[in-house]
């Protein structure tokens, strides 16, 4: 008889939950919608914090002050939280947790913000592996919270001395951001539960945080010094429990150039990221992304065989109808090679995705070869053009290039890896000892839906998830041949030629040039050095 009770209790709660209590409460804001349609002075005066706004506050002597605030509603410009956990579903979890989640919203708008947020946390982290979590803490949200930071928050921020953060969210999605990119001293959030090395998608025995009892607990009788907080009652709460509070509004955090973060501005520069989404996935574009994605999966595999079966010009004409955006500069295409020399022309490369080579042969229309160090198997299968891979032993590397150049053309990419935002890698100087014929060429790729490169992921897709976007865009700047005076024949050092070409790319990329390496990438996205194992 005790199953049955318990059955019956859960499903009355249930039923509570989601249809009286929810619809009750969905009811009730149409209702309120309406009726401040009917009366806009109304809606203007229920839209007035009590508290004065972020832009009021004085930044000046903040050194010694202590800030507490909340990374939800307070220092994001978002006005919602999904997209994170949709992040932590789709990169951390599977394509399918993603959908359960998108299926999930329009229940989650009627529900109460607790329970919407248990039920967010479950259907993100049931079942979910703990390293997988830290994957996606490290890797992937930093870049989508960096660009969405509230710039006068953020400047406030940085004008205190101590900063606190009190959130409702999972500990586990911004401690690790806080600590790393804003210096944050503290992080007192919701507590997962866990069971060995998987997340339960339960909360832990406290249950979900309650801000003005945590700040309560976390400062004793102390008070500290600013708090910050949106327009909502929750927060009006939380930070009356300072000497001094201020509200984002709503305004605050819309997209304006006073609150937007640009990239010169960032804390720390962001180099590396991970993760497949380039989009932060709202509801609505994550949506747009599965009603395109049947599309963009047969999109791929055509844009892929006309690569691979068809001849240069061809394969270009059709590619650029399929919508991928195509474009050639340089005026020395076809450099001329020197009477007294037998060599091929060494093309140097920014590395942008694993098509780079493809593109670089399909453009010029000639057939060239490309070494690589890790590329999978089933991407050197599925290669149009002739791969060569190296061993990372220089010795045998350096002949292997010199015995691939006595037999044509051949293309280099210096860095190693690719990088995604606007730097380049250190380059490797091992080319230059080799060649006197050296083209740069600055490589840039931009998409907007998937991107067709990955640390930890499966590189076998790359060139997959790349061609699955509506509209990819592949531009190729062919620099000229560089003079002889400049190269190792000239009496420069290989150092000296590589940071030189380094520059011109960077310079015509406007790109940033910096020391970081391959090895620097992996280690800090994905745990390791980055290569491919064969089997």
């Amino acid at each position: 008889m005790v199953f049955p009770m318990v059955f019956l209790k859960i499903m009355d709660w249930v039923v509570y939950q989601l249809l009286a209590n929810s619809c009750y409460r969905a009811a009730r804001k149409m209702r309120n919608y309406g009726f401040f349609l009917r009366n806009p002075s109304l809606r203007t005066s229920q839209q007035n914090p009590l508290f004065p706004s972020v832009t009021k506050c004085c930044l000046e002597g903040r050194g010694s002050h202590t800030l507490v605030c909340d990374i939800d509603g307070a220092l994001l410009r978002s006005q919602s939280f999904f997209p994170y956990f949709m992040l932590v579903a789709f990169e951390g979890g599977s394509i399918f947790r993603a959908f359960l989640l998108l299926l999930s919203w329009p229940f989650l708008w009627v529900l109460d913000s607790e329970l919407r947020f248990r039920v967010m946390i479950f259907i993100s982290f049931c079942g979910l592996r703990l390293k997988d979590m830290e994957s996606v803490g490290r890797s992937v949200l930093p870049k989508f919270y960096l660009e969405n930071l509230n710039l006068q928050v953020y400047e406030l921020w940085a004008s205190t001395g101590s900063r606190v953060v009190f959130t409702s969210v999972p500990r586990v999605m911004v401690e690790g951001f806080l600590k790393e990119y804003l210096s944050v001293n503290h992080v007192i959030g919701t507590e997962l539960q866990t069971v060995g090395q998987y997340f339960t998608g339960l909360l832990s025995g406290s249950g979900l945080l309650v801000k003005c009892s945590a700040l309560k607990e976390f400062f004793g009788e102390k008070k500290p010094d600013i708090g910050l907080g949106s327009s909502s009652l929750h927060d009006h709460h939380f930070i009356s429990l300072c000497k001094e509070s201020y509200v984002v509004t709503n305004e605050d955090s819309k997209s304006s150039a006073s609150s937007v973060m640009t990239r010169d501005k960032y804390p720390k520069p962001l180099v590396f990221h991970d993760g497949r989404l380039a989009f932060l996935p709202s509801p609505w574009a994550t949506l747009s992304m599965f009603l395109w994605l049947p599309l963009g999966i047969v999109l791929a595999i055509y844009r892929l065989c006309i690569g691979i079966f068809l001849p240069y010009k061809m394969a270009n004409l059709l590619g650029v109808w399929s919508g991928i955006d195509i474009r050639l500069k340089g005026n020395d295409i076809n450099p001329s090679k020197s009477d007294n020399n037998r060599k091929g022309v060494l093309y140097v490369c920014s590395h942008r995705t694993l098509l780079d080579p493809v593109f670089l042969c399909t453009t010029l229309g000639k057939p060239l070869t490309a070494v690589t160090y890790s590329l999978s198997k089933t991407s050197e299968i599925i290669a149009p053009i002739r791969t060569v891979r190296l061993t990372r032993d220089r010795k045998k590397d350096g002949e292997t290039m010199q015995r691939l150049l006595s037999e044509g053309d051949l293309v280099v990419c210096p860095e190693g890896t690719t990088c995604r935002e606007p730097y380049l890698l250190r380059f490797s100087s091992l080319f230059a000892e080799l060649a006197d014929e050296i083209v740069p060429v600055a490589m840039y790729t931009h998409v907007t839906m998937f991107y067709g490169t990955t640390a930890s992921g499966l590189k076998c897709l790359d060139p997959i998830f790349f061609l699955m976007n509506p509209r990819p865009s592949y531009h190729v700047h062919v620099l000229g041949k560089l003079p002889k005076q400049l190269t190792c024949a000239g009496g420069r050092s290989s150092c000296e030629v590589a940071n030189y070409i380094q520059k011109q790319l960077a310079d015509a990329l406007g790109f940033e040039c910096t020391t970081l390496t391959r090895r620097d990438k992996y280690m800090m996205l994905a745990g390791n050095e980055g290569v491919v194992q064969n089997k």
